[in-house]
């Protein structure tokens, strides 16, 4: 898949893995059943899954309220978020602007807050909502302005895309662990959860919701314990590989872009029983 779908631009975002999770679903007989992405963010591999009719429908869930705030518009509200996309001032005034409804999410309605998420995410460096700088700098001084992610007629057409599909699009706001505890009781048993947890190094540095050392065990402890098809992606990590020492490892190549673009090893780890690609490298067995 060339593109992503979402309106979202996430760092470390998995629609790159299109072909490889399209595939897994293939060869274990799960194409055109349910799908679930605990950690959603910009979920643009469900997205495409969903548009390519490799799954039936799809489970959203993150409990970044200014995420799920976004999720919440575009599925509730579309006409009018498409309206705030066509109608915004791109400018560093604006930014501020919506900055503070950003910093100030207890006070902002659903609406606000999914929109001022998504005017961060397409107006800084490398669409990191929390902490990074707009693009092109205060003075717009850089190489790049603030407005070059920014095409609103393309974004309102993503947006409008997901209000087609809002009745195989469920959207929940949970911790993930709580997510996964319930898994195999509230998702159809053919479900494949694809699980991308905050990276174990960095994470603190490109997520507004990120995990310490014993969120991640704690983590491992509940996935390894569903009796739901999974596969787990993450950075990988020496601490990774030991949390998940009981299953085999395949090193996989994303391309992501945070600065700069360039092409990363991460580690996939599937569920028992869940066949993957016989081309993928083995790390542990």
């Amino acid at each position: 898949m060339a593109r992503s779908f979402s309106p979202l631009r996430y760092p470390g975002g998995k629609t790159g893995l299109y072909n490889l999770v399209s595939t897994i679903l293939r060869i274990n007989d799960l194409d055109r059943r349910p799908y679930a992405e605990p950690f959603a963010g910009g979920g643009g591999l469900a997205l495409g899954l969903l548009y390519g009719g490799h799954v039936s429908e799809i489970h959203l869930n993150d409990i970044d309220p200014s995420i799920w705030a976004f999720w919440d518009s575009a599925l509730n509200h579309n006409a009018a978020f498409i309206e705030k996309i066509l109608s915004a001032e791109v400018t560093v005034e604006e930014w501020r602007r919506q900055r503070e409804i950003y910093l100030a999410a207890d006070l902002a309605c659903p609406l606000d807050l999914g929109f001022a998420a998504f005017f961060l995410n397409r107006t800084n460096r490398s669409g990191i909502i929390k902490g990074a700088g707009v693009i092109g700098g205060l003075e717009q001084s850089g190489n790049y302005k603030i407005d070059c992610r920014f095409n609103r007629e393309d974004l309102a057409r993503r947006v409008a895309r997901i209000a087609k599909y809002r009745r195989r699009i469920h959207l929940t706001r949970m911790d993930a662990l709580d997510f996964l505890a319930r898994a195999d009781e509230t998702l159809p048993r053919q479900t494949l959860l694809c699980i991308d947890p905050p990276y174990f190094n960095k994470g603190s540095s490109l997520y507004t919701s990120f995990y310490r050392a014993a969120d991640h065990e704690a983590l491992s402890q509940c996935i390894l314990a569903l009796h739901r098809p999974w596969i787990v992606t993450y950075d990988e990590a020496p601490e990774v590989c030991a949390l998940y020492r009981s299953r085999p490892l395949h090193r996989v190549q994303v391309t992501y872009s945070v600065q700069t673009k360039r092409v990363a090893g991460e580690v996939l780890i599937p569920s028992p029983g869940l066949l993957v690609p016989d081309n993928l490298e083995l790390l542990t067995a």
